[in-house]
């Protein structure tokens, strides 16, 4: 697909009462298909009703996601959806949405972190370290948002206290493995 933008441009995509999306920078019509290759080139795009004028873009990336989930491409857990729709309405709706750019923007750092420590083959354990971040990051956001949620360890029973042991002795298997492929 041609280049829709300069860097830093904001691509204005106007949606018709026939359903048909028209790129004004491409001049052309498009797909939603191409939407999602947009959204995946990092090319920022607004959607705006041809005749109203409004800005569709959140329920165009909303029908986006829900083809993605139809066709099989399902990454939204059933227990999640169901969390989400249980927000709505709720007290703690205004704080979601910054919460959910938050935690993705988090997770996107650690993905970019995690390939870059990958290619750099390095002899420390990227893995621990950042699920220690993200074990933090978890803890600050439930204390914030339920006061009291976190426990210590020890507070904890005995068989959470287990599993956290044997996850540890897993991530330490798995760092031994990473050392051993990177010797």
């Amino acid at each position: 697909m041609a280049s829709e933008a300069k860097a830093g441009e904001v691509v204005t995509i106007k949606k018709y009462a026939n359903r048909r999306l028209y790129n004004t920078s491409t001049s052309s019509y498009i797909t939603l298909d191409h939407l999602a290759q947009m959204v995946k080139d990092n090319v920022d795009f607004k959607v705006i009703d041809a005749k109203t004028g409004a800005d569709l873009t959140h329920a165009i990336l909303t029908q986006i996601i829900m083809d993605e989930e139809a066709a099989g491409e399902q990454m939204l857990p059933t227990n999640f959806l169901r969390q989400l729709i249980g927000m709505y309405g709720n007290s703690m709706q205004a704080f979601l949405p910054s919460y959910l750019e938050a935690s993705m923007d988090h997770f996107r750092d650690n993905q970019a972190k995690m390939r870059k420590a990958i290619e750099e083959s390095i002899g420390s354990n990227p893995l621990a370290q950042i699920a220690q971040r993200n074990m933090e990051m978890f803890k600050a956001a439930a204390a914030a948002f339920v006061p009291g949620a976190v426990a210590k360890d020890e507070d904890k029973p005995a068989s959470e206290t287990s599993e956290l042991d044997a996850l540890r002795e897993q991530m330490a298997e798995m760092k031994r493995k990473l050392d051993q492929l990177s010797n």
